[in-house]
């Protein structure tokens, strides 16, 4: 997401704490979705196929890009007026009321009841996202374009915390009706903000806007999103083929829920939201880009690492040591990752770019979330993340071959 910014706007500040609600919400979705689900099922005797069908959910963003152009001309009709606010508001209060569904019960419903009404809410919530993209986009200013975009990836680490660590912490002590609750009711405050805050109006000529008419035809046309989407293949595949099965992997080491939920959620967090702090103030002298190979790289040795450490049949802590260290190095690569496909989504249609490369990334996500599963079951988690591993080193040796060719970003007309 980037576009120069419009004067007359909302104050940068109330956006950032507009963006950061709404960033919040979306993971805590997230949260329970690809990590307290997994987890709860697991600990429920799901095994590795039915866990695997969980990066399913991940479909809605990674298509999300076939109804972004659809949703960015009601967002932005031509008379210049903007709607990202009802669209983020009314999916907001949508996607809450869906998550309270779950409520009704003492006890986790069903997985089918379960994967179904989750995927509501992922529908709702990807297609929220692309308003919310949309109106950071226009209402930030150039210079705070990454501290927009570390309110965007340390949201999405804050919300997985909640969604994740925070939910089978209350799960665990609480039971799942008081969880669910405490989510829905954390949901809602996080939206105050948005409710509270009027859009401003962009100051982009409405004469450019009807002559750039929203498609994806116009994206694939970009050489930047063309070489930006290989790039977002080529880095999260080896992180994604594992992160589904870094939960289960501590199950059935004997981990407790509290502890997965405290140690890897609650410690995984802060690591990562350290790394993503550490990856914002690099971004002031680096470029994104730049920073992508070392850190995939060291994604791959880390999960070699741990590729190893299953195999020696290794006790936990030596795992979430290292599960540790991958989260901040996790959490940086996001930031370097998503920073890039600002510059490379700069344009007219800034919304629709952005979102054809935060689909394919979610491509990867389902693709290889269920591919994990499915290798876990036949071939074991040492193969997985050793695979997972080698894909990495593949993309680090990838991503300064792809660069050379170009990504300069272009810039929206004012």
């Amino acid at each position: 997401m980037a576009t120069a910014a419009a004067s007359g706007t909302t104050p940068p500040g109330r956006v950032l704490t507009v963006i950061a609600g709404i960033y919040i919400t979306q993971s805590i979705v997230g949260g329970l979705t690809f990590q307290g689900l997994p987890t709860s099922l697991r600990a429920g005797g799901a095994g590795y196929e039915v866990i695997g069908l969980v990066s399913l959910l991940m479909l809605p963003w990674a298509l999300k890009f076939l109804w972004a152009p659809a949703v960015e001309r009601v967002r932005r009709p031509a008379d210049g007026r903007r709607r990202s606010r009802k669209i983020v508001l009314g999916g907001q209060i949508l996607a809450i009321l869906t998550i309270a569904l779950l409520a009704f019960g003492h006890t986790p419903p069903s997985p089918a009841i379960l994967l179904a009404t989750l995927a509501v809410a992922a529908l709702v919530t990807a297609t929220v996202d692309i308003g919310c993209d949309a109106y950071a986009v226009e209402q930030l200013p150039p210079r705070l374009r990454g501290l927009g975009n570390v309110m965007q990836v340390g949201g999405g680490y804050l919300g997985a915390l909640i969604g994740g660590g925070a939910f089978l912490v209350l799960l665990d002590h609480a039971g799942w009706q008081l969880a669910i609750l405490a989510m829905v009711m954390t949901m809602t405050l996080l939206t105050l903000p948005m409710a509270a805050t009027r859009e401003g109006r962009p100051a982009i000529a409405t004469a450019e806007v009807a002559r750039r008419r929203p498609s994806l035809r116009r994206a694939i046309a970009r050489r930047e999103v063309r070489i930006g989407l290989v790039i977002v293949l080529a880095v999260q595949a080896g992180l994604r083929l594992a992160m589904g099965l870094t939960g289960p992997l501590l199950i059935d080491r004997g981990v407790s829920l509290a502890t997965i939920g405290l140690v890897t959620g609650a410690g995984g967090m802060a690591l990562s939201l350290a790394g993503t702090v550490a990856a914002g103030i690099a971004l002031r002298r680096i470029d994104p880009a730049r920073l992508l190979a070392p850190l995939v790289g060291s994604q791959a040795l880390l999960l070699g690492i741990i590729a190893a450490v299953i195999a020696a049949d290794l006790p936990a802590p030596p795992v979430m040591a290292v599960l540790l260290a991958l989260s901040m190095i996790q959490g940086a690569s996001f930031v370097a990752l998503y920073s890039a496909m600002m510059g490379w989504a700069a344009s007219a249609q800034a919304g629709v770019d952005f979102t054809l490369l935060q689909c394919a990334d979610a491509a990867v996500a389902a693709v290889a979330g269920l591919s994990g599963g499915l290798i876990a079951a036949a071939l074991g988690l040492d193969t997985t993340f050793a695979l997972a591993a080698g894909a990495a080193a593949a993309a680090a040796l990838l991503t300064p071959r792809l660069l050379s060719h170009g990504t300069r970003p272009e810039t929206l007309p004012a």
